[in-house]
């Protein structure tokens, strides 16, 4: 509820500020005994002194971005669910779906012919499926309305791999660009640099710190493995052979993880100074 109660507050003509809870979090851990009165206490001193990791709270346009995209996701996971259900119910007489047909429809209908105890209970499940991708649909078209009329969205999408519903979560998730200095730390800030631990002769890099907002992580990363792997080599397009000759050093999922961070920075990086994405002659 910390939006809502921040816009509240705030039309309120009242100071507001809202902190990191995880920052909080690990300052109040550190009392003996935890009472409300405590926590109270200091957390009244953590904004007496300033110490304290403010948090940036988004528009009301923003917000509302967000729960369409939520809203989207959910569906898409409910078809995910819905298929996996299915495949372990079939699984378990021994069943595999046909690989003959085209459509997921056709193939569970032909594999359900003559079992009509199996039928019952499948049956209403692709109900459900076709519900989810009807919603899905729907939802993702309102995307699509979105970044139309988002003039930010129109020049995202100028880069290669980056579509409607990649560049409206985007916008949604930073909302205000001019929150970072550089846009090198939007890479840093949703979670796609390598953390790093060092004390005394240990000096050693990790996996990505995953710290970020996780659906524009894995839309970026939906992004980025689409630049790679389906759009098509142009003259030009350095981003993609950059990404390949990474991937034929390490691994494809380092690369996309790598590429995805690229994306991070030259999307805030095109935000910032209305430009548009050029590829350069080779």
């Amino acid at each position: 509820m910390a939006n809502w109660l921040y816009t509240e507050l705030s039309d309120r003509s009242l100071p507001m500020v809202c902190i990191d809870a995880r920052h909080a979090h690990a300052v109040l851990s550190q009392m003996h005994n935890k009472t409300d009165a405590n926590d109270a206490a200091m957390l009244a001193e953590l904004a007496r002194t300033g110490f304290y990791r403010k948090v940036e709270i988004k528009s009301r346009i923003a917000q509302e971005r967000r729960a369409l995209l939520k809203a989207r996701e959910v569906a898409l996971k409910s078809r995910v669910n819905v298929e996996n259900t299915i495949r372990g119910l079939l699984a378990s007489f021994g069943l595999r779906l046909p690989k003959h047909l085209q459509t997921y429809e056709e193939r569970i209908h032909a594999i359900l012919k003559d079992r009509p105890v199996l039928s019952s209970a499948i049956l209403p499940l692709l109900d459900l499926r076709a519900a989810a991708l009807r919603q899905a649909a729907a939802l993702s078209k309102e995307m699509v309305r979105h970044a139309k009329t988002d003039e930010a969205c129109q020049r995202l999408m100028t880069i290669p791999g980056v579509g409607p519903v990649s560049a409206v979560t985007f916008v949604a998730t930073i909302d205000d660009p001019r929150r970072f200095a550089k846009s090198g730390s939007v890479g840093a800030y949703l979670g796609l640099t390598s953390r790093r631990y060092q004390s005394g002769d240990i000096d050693y890099g990790g996996r990505i710190s995953k710290r970020g907002d996780p659906m524009l992580r894995s839309t970026l990363y939906e992004a980025a493995s689409s630049l790679l792997n389906r759009v098509k080599p142009g003259k030009g397009l350095e981003l993609q052979r950059w990404a390949r000759a990474l991937k034929a050093r390490t691994s494809r999922k380092k690369a996309v993880v790598a590429l995805a961070r690229k994306l991070a920075v030259l999307m805030h990086a095109i935000w910032t100074n209305g430009s548009t994405f050029q590829t350069k002659e080779a």
